[in-house]
C-alpha cells in the first residue's frame, strides 16, 4: 500500500499534471470564442509545430515540469534543425493537448462521482450528474465510492509518466545533436587528460628539483653549494606556480588561449635547472625552432621537461645529451642518459606514458626505454 501511495508524495506526479493542464487554458479560451469548432486549436498547432523556436520552448517547459531536478533529463532545448524534428514537434504538440483532454475532465469529473457516490449512499439524489442523474438511493453505492478515485490516481499517475515518456521520445535530442553532444564531451575528456599531463609535468619537475637540490644541500655541507640549490629551488618553484596559476586560469576561463605555454624557445630554464640539480647537461640545438608551429611548440617543451624530470628522479647526477634537431619537416627531440640500474623494457609510469600520448596526439612517435648502455627518449615529431 505505501508503494502504491508513494507517488502521490512526489512533487514531480503534480508538476507533471500540471504540464498536462497548460493546453486546456488555450481550449478553453478558444471554447468561449467558438464553441461549436473546438478542433480549430488541434490545428492551429500544426503551422505552429514548424516553428524552430517552438521546440525550444516546449523542451525548456517540459524539463521544468516533467523531468524537475534530473541532470540528464533527455529532453532537447535545442531549436528545430531539420524537417525531421519540426515533424516532430508538431506530432508532440498534438499529443500533448489529447492527453490533456482526459487529464482534465478526469481531474475534474472523478472527485464529482466520489461525492455523489456517497450522496447516493446516504439516500440523497444526483439529478445533475451524468450516469447517475436516475439512480435510486441505496447503501451499496457507498461500496463503489472508492472507484472513481483509483481511476483519479491512474489519470494522475499514469498521465503524467506517459507524457515524461512521449517527451523524451519526441522532443529528445536528435542524431545530429547527440553526435555534438558525443564530441563536446571527447573534447571536454581530452582537455581533462591535456590539463593532467601539464600538472603532472610541471609539478613534478619542481618537486623532482627541489629534493635533489635538498638532498644535495643536505649531505654537501658546503654553505655555497647550499645557498646556490636553494636559489635553484626558488626559481623552479616560481616557474612551478607560473605553470599551475595558468593551468588554473584555463580551467576558470574555457576561452582563454594557450599562447602564454612555455615553447621549446623556452628550453634554456629547464636546462639551466637540471644543471643546477647536478645533471651534466650537454646540448645541441639544430634548425630554426622559430618555424615550429605553437601546438607542437608547446608539446616539445613538455615532454623535454618530462624526460629531464626522469632523469633527475630516477639516474641523478649524470650526464646527459639532449638533443633539438628541425629538419625536413620534423621536429625531433632525444634525451639520453647513462643506466644506473638494469631495466628490463620500456618505460610505463604515467610521465612516459604522458610523452608517448602526446607525441600520438600530434601524429609524431616517441621511444622510450633502454639503448645499449643509455636510457634513450626519443620523439619525432610532425612540423608540417
Amino acid at each position: 500500500m505505501a508503494r502504491f501511495l508513494r507517488p502521490l508524495l512526489r512533487g514531480t506526479t503534480y508538476t507533471r499534471f500540471l504540464h498536462l493542464w497548460v493546453p486546456m487554458l488555450i481550449v478553453s479560451v478558444w471554447l468561449f470564442i467558438d464553441p461549436g469548432k473546438p478542433w480549430v486549436p488541434a490545428a492551429v498547432l500544426i503551422p505552429v509545430g514548424l516553428i524552430g523556436a517552438v521546440r525550444t520552448g516546449e523542451g525548456v517547459q517540459a524539463r521544468l515540469l516533467l523531468t524537475p531536478g534530473e541532470e540528464e533529463p533527455g529532453i532537447s532545448v535545442a531549436p528545430s534543425a531539420t524537417w525531421r524534428d519540426r515533424l516532430r514537434t508538431v506530432l508532440w504538440l498534438e499529443v500533448r493537448m489529447a492527453l490533456a483532454v482526459p487529464a482534465t475532465v478526469g481531474s475534474v469529473w472523478l472527485p464529482i462521482f466520489t461525492y455523489e457516490l456517497i450522496r447516493l449512499a446516504s439516500g440523497h439524489t444526483s439529478p445533475d450528474v451524468p450516469v447517475l442523474d436516475r439512480a435510486q438511493p441505496h447503501w451499496a453505492y457507498g461500496l463503489l465510492a472508492p472507484l472513481p478515485l483509483i481511476a483519479l490516481y491512474g489519470v494522475v499517475v499514469g498521465l503524467g509518466a506517459l507524457v515524461t515518456a512521449l517527451a523524451r521520445r519526441l522532443l529528445g535530442p536528435s542524431a545530429a545533436e547527440r553526435l555534438a553532444a558525443l564530441e563536446e564531451r571527447t573534447e571536454q575528456l581530452l582537455e581533462r587528460t591535456r590539463i593532467a599531463r601539464e600538472l603532472h609535468d610541471s609539478i613534478g619537475h619542481a618537486l623532482t628539483v627541489a629534493v635533489v637540490q635538498a638532498g644535495a644541500a643536505r649531505t654537501a655541507g658546503d654553505p655555497e653549494f647550499t645557498d646556490r640549490a636553494l636559489g635553484a629551488i626558488e626559481e623552479t618553484g616560481r616557474a612551478a606556480l607560473e605553470d599551475l596559476e595558468r593551468v588554473l586560469g584555463v580551467l576558470r576561463e574555457a576561452q582563454r588561449p594557450a599562447s602564454s605555454r612555455p615553447t621549446l624557445a623556452d628550453a634554456d630554464r629547464l636546462l639551466e635547472s637540471a644543471r643546477a640539480s647536478g645533471a651534466k647537461v650537454d646540448a645541441e640545438v639544430a634548425g630554426p625552432l622559430e618555424t615550429v608551429p605553437g601546438p607542437v611548440s608547446r608539446e616539445g617543451y613538455r615532454i623535454l621537461q618530462e624526460a629531464l624530470t626522469n632523469v633527475l628522479r630516477h639516474a641523478g647526477s649524470v650526464p646527459v645529451l639532449v638533443r633539438v634537431t628541425v629538419a625536413d619537416g620534423t621536429l625531433a627531440l632525444e634525451v639520453r642518459n647513462p643506466l644506473t640500474a638494469a631495466v628490463t623494457g620500456p618505460g610505463r609510469g604515467s610521465g612516459l606514458r604522458g610523452i608517448r600520448e602526446r607525441a600520438a596526439l600530434l601524429g609524431g612517435s616517441a621511444h622510450t626505454g633502454p639503448d645499449a648502455d643509455d636510457w634513450q627518449v626519443r620523439v619525432e615529431l610532425p612540423v608540417r
